[in-house]
């Protein structure tokens, strides 16, 4: 069975594109030689600066004859449809033969397709690839018609076998296929040519080109940390940034350059995002400093100096870059010792953020008022968490975020402090925007708890208001992210906090607010109104002016206000308790388990919500849990049964005098035994012990359904025992809604 080597060489293709077509090289060559009949035992794809390339092992030697029947038109049909049918098969009438079944005689075509060379297969196979392929961006380059993302300068393509190499006849736009390839551009630029993928691997490497970007990356990696260790510092992890180079260079080599004195007091998270967004370098911190001193540089090439004038090079442009994020630092924070940080968030007054929902300085002014508000429930203090409220997106009106969007909250930090603020103020800076995903970490310092809690609930409300609200795979305000944000801030922190009494106020709050200020656009636009016609404006109703001469004139902006509705709280409340559902089930929580807690007064309290659950939970797991579930699940539906047929409910209070059996008079006692330990542990809510009261409901409940028959013809007896089950069902119904149980 033939192996396969296939090689596409091009200019440079992107660092961020490389992964991405190695697997869909892979996935469309694949595909379609198993589509052709071919088989193959295992496929590996590698991406090069210069080259996509795919190792195919195993390849079947041509695909199999294949024999199809196809059934025909009868024997009296028109002529019209006989002729229709040998032209689709391709047959004549000497070659159909007839069959009989239950609507009579009807012609029948054997069909036999013979099977094809693998080559010529994959010939097929890898011209559609080639033109089809879904490159993010392409062009088109000379005169051809071919769409690659970077100049295509050869196709290598061969079928090795024990009688060796055998090249595919293939060509495509005018590149014809062959077994030859380039090595390094500098340090081995001749051509060569090759029988197969070892032989391949083993030429590249040395040309110079190391052909798997995994080994590229483990070599800039290893390489980095030992130069790191010799120097007494430690290599800043950046796995991103180390696998972009990995994809910038075929021969990796890394230098290792020093950072000006003039740039050591910048903040080390700006000297990092200057190197790694403007320069591609890897940072080198020293531990016992707790700086960052010096940079990896990954050149491509070996050199007679050993990297010397690479590295001055690289120095000299990185000082310029540096030179910037000084002055970006230096000014913003003559700026902040000028104005304080609230002076540098002046300016968001100016900055919408969104149309509908007003600018930053509105946003900020609505977190303030919140934080302070939620402050007291997560032990903060109400003053510290509006401070930290009003200046925790200062840093947007700074120069260097402005540079630097992704530093937006470190910044802030720094700032602060430099403004006198106290450390909680400062941290709530860069943590109120945290967790910014479901591995990210969540704040646990109260201020910044507070602040982080009434950013993502004013964005949550904000859209919710103007019905901007995700659907199925849309989500472009990030909304599930900002709802999982506040699952995980309330439950990280065992916060006690009615989220629907929350949103509703908030939401109140915004409604006044929108209403205060369209109050006043109107009576701006009355001023002008009558300003410019010389009329005098009586009333303001249904958006319009009603002026003195009975003319009604429709204004030019709509100023009704919608009103505070309860079903956009519970609706908000909704979908935080879906993000919840899937957040608890990574845990290992049954969805019905969820349905049976949310069924329960105060599911708006995630705290309480999730502790009833994870109680439920593990009882349920328990030989006891189960029993007293299916004992419930018998007790309810006989009840249920009763009650829909004698259209009443059973819920007076059974008497124990009425009892016949011993059975019946010990579930008696058992039940005041369990509700009087049931009360207590439910007021502390301890679910926990309110489950294991309740589980010495099983032995009795089960003995009574032994020995007791419900459905006696006694009435009153009946009655009773009836109202007994519904003692057993409010009795288990108190911890969870056991009816949403599955099973």
């Amino acid at each position: 069975m033939p192996d396969v080597l296939i090689e596409l060489f091009s200019e440079e293709i992107p660092a961020r594109m490389q992964a991405r077509a190695g697997e869909d090289l892979k996935r469309l060559v694949t595909d379609g030689l198993v589509e052709g009949g071919l088989t193959y035992a295992h496929a590996h794809a590698f991406a090069a600066p210069r080259r996509l390339a795919l190792a195919i092992e195993g390849l079947s030697a041509q695909s199999p004859t294949l024999t199809e029947e196809r059934k025909g038109p009868k024997l009296d049909a028109p002529q019209k449809a006989l002729d229709g049918f040998l032209r689709a098969t391709g047959l004549t009438l000497d070659d159909l033969t007839t069959q009989d079944d239950k609507k009579g005689a009807f012609y029948l075509a054997r069909i036999t397709r013979p099977g094809r060379p693998a080559a010529a297969i994959l010939a097929e196979v890898l011209e559609h690839a080639i033109r089809t392929f879904p490159w993010p961006k392409s062009m088109r380059w000379g005169a051809g018609s071919l769409r690659w993302v970077r100049p295509l300068h050869s196709i290598l393509c061969i079928l090795t076998t024990e009688a060796g190499a055998e090249v595919v006849d293939l060509e495509v736009d005018g590149i014809r296929a062959d077994d030859t390839t380039r090595g390094h551009r500098f340090m081995a630029p001749n051509a060569f040519s090759v029988t197969g993928f070892e032989d391949y691997a083993a030429k590249l490497k040395r040309a110079f080109v190391t052909l798997d970007p995994d080994t590229r990356a483990e070599a800039i990696l290893s390489d980095a940390e030992n130069r790191a260790f010799a120097m007494g510092l430690e290599l800043v992890e950046d796995r991103a940034l180390l696998a972009e180079i990995a994809g910038l260079v075929e021969w990796p080599v890394v230098l290792v350059g020093q950072i000006d004195a003039d740039f050591l007091d910048l903040p080390p998270e700006v000297l990092q995002t200057s190197m790694r967004e403007h320069q591609k370098f890897l940072s080198l911190r020293d531990p016992k400093r707790d700086q960052i001193t010096h940079f990896v540089t990954v050149a491509n090439r070996e050199t007679a100096d050993q990297g010397a004038t690479i590295l001055a090079g690289n120095q000299k442009v990185l000082a310029a870059r540096l030179s910037d994020a000084k002055f970006f630092w230096d000014n913003d924070l003559r700026v902040v010792s000028e104005k304080g940080l609230e002076g540098m968030a002046a300016g968001l007054a100016n900055v919408t953020f969104h149309g509908q929902l007003g600018t930053q300085a509105d946003r900020i002014a609505r977190i303030e008022a919140l934080a302070r508000e939620i402050a007291p429930l997560v032990g903060a203090q109400p003053d510290l968490a509006a401070e930290a409220a009003r200046i925790a997106k200062a840093d947007l009106q700074s120069a260097m975020v402005g540079e630097f969007p992704e530093l937006q909250g470190t910044m802030g930090t720094y700032y602060a402090r430099a403004a006198g603020h106290s450390d909680a103020v400062a941290q709530a800076c860069k943590t109120h925007y945290q967790p910014l995903g479901p591995s990210d970490d969540v704040p646990t310092d109260p201020v910044a708890v507070a602040v982080a809690l009434a950013d993502k609930i004013d964005t949550l409300t904000g859209f919710w208001a103007i019905d901007e609200k995700p659907t199925g795979s849309k989500d472009p305000y990030a909304l599930r992210r900002a709802a999982l944000g506040v699952i995980r801030l309330v439950l990280g922190n065992a916060v006690r906090m009615p989220l629907l009494h929350v949103f509703d106020h908030t939401y109140q709050r915004r409604v006044i607010e929108q209403e205060r200020q369209h109050a006043f656009e109107v009576q701006e636009a009355r001023e002008n109104f009558e300003r410019l016609s010389g009329l005098t404006v009586k009333s303001t109703e249904n958006a319009k002016f009603i002026i003195d001469t009975g003319y009604t004139q429709t204004n030019f902006f709509d100023f009704n206000t919608a009103e505070m509705h309860s079903a956009i709280a519970s609706s908000l409340v909704n979908f935080i308790h879906d993000r919840l559902k899937v957040h608890l089930r990574e845990q290992g929580i049954r969805h019905d388990v969820i349905d049976a807690c949310l069924a329960m007064p105060g599911a708006d309290d995630l705290t309480l919500l999730v502790k009833r659950a994870e109680a439920l939970s593990d009882f349920l797991k328990t030989e006891d849990g189960e029993n007293l579930v299916q004992g419930f699940r018998r007790a309810n539906n006989i009840l249920t049964q009763a009650e829909e047929k004698d259209g009443v409910e059973y819920s007076f209070g059974p008497e124990p005098k009425l009892a016949e059996t011993d059975e019946e008079r010990a579930l008696f006692t058992a039940l005041d035994r369990a509700e009087a330990a049931i009360a207590p542990a439910m007021a502390e809510e301890d679910f926990a012990a309110a489950m294991r009261a309740m589980a010495g409901l099983r032995a009795p409940i089960d003995a009574f359904f032994e020995a007791v028959q419900i459905n006696t013809d006694n009435a009153i007896l009946r009655r009773n025992r009836l109202n007994l089950l519904h003692r057993i069902r409010a009795t288990c119904l108190q911890v969870a809604d056991l009816t949403r149980l599955e099973g």
